[in-house]
């Protein structure tokens, strides 16, 4: 009987993310109401509470969700570390462009949720944490124009930046050929 709860509640817990993907597509995250939430996933808002404490709890979930999957990505072999080979930083570049295009919904709340929240701002920065320093072992040994870890927090930012304001306006092997050049001679490695 626990293991089927113990279902229900998980099945639960995941329509919810999913009913609040398509109401922060709609609304955005800032606007997006607990009740909006409960609606879509046609249950009751006590239901929530049950599951997530707040909307921002509800956000680092889907933001776990989300560093799972990128540690997928991670093991894939394909996965190339050394940064001084551009089509290892081509594979991060192609892989964030295509993270970029099934997750836009949840990165732009984030990103929201962060501008008006400091504390949230700050558990998401160490959410992020290990992906930062994983990227920046990907550094080490190149001539860089800066500590590893912040060269590797620029790559973030600039990758999120340039999708934001051009994913869909030009074509996607354009933009990853573009972003992989751009970075590739901006650490220093061409």
């Amino acid at each position: 009987m626990t293991g089927v709860r113990q279902q229900q509640a998980a099945q639960t817990g995941a329509e919810l993310k999913a009913a609040a993907i398509r109401v922060f597509e709609r609304t955005g995250y800032l606007n997006a109401k607990i009740t909006d939430i409960t609606a879509e996933a046609g249950r009751a808002t006590g239901s929530f509470y049950k599951h997530f404490a707040s909307k921002e709890q509800l956000l680092q979930a889907l933001l776990a969700d989300l560093l799972a999957e990128s540690d997928v990505s991670a093991m894939r072999p394909e996965h190339k570390s050394d940064f001084a080979d551009r089509e290892a930083v081509r594979f991060h570049v192609a892989e964030y462009w295509e993270f970029y295009r099934r997750h836009r919904t949840v990165l732009n709340a984030l990103q929201q949720a962060a501008i008006v929240d400091e504390a949230f701002a700050r558990i998401v920065d160490e959410m992020m944490e290990p992906d930062q320093h994983h990227l920046a072992e990907h550094l080490v040994g190149l001539d860089l124009p800066g500590r590893p870890l912040v060269v590797a927090s620029m790559f973030g930012v600039l990758a999120q930046g340039f999708a934001a304001a051009w994913f869909g306006k030009i074509p996607d092997e354009e933009a990853i050929e573009t972003l992989t050049g751009f970075i590739h001679r901006g650490i220093g490695a061409s």
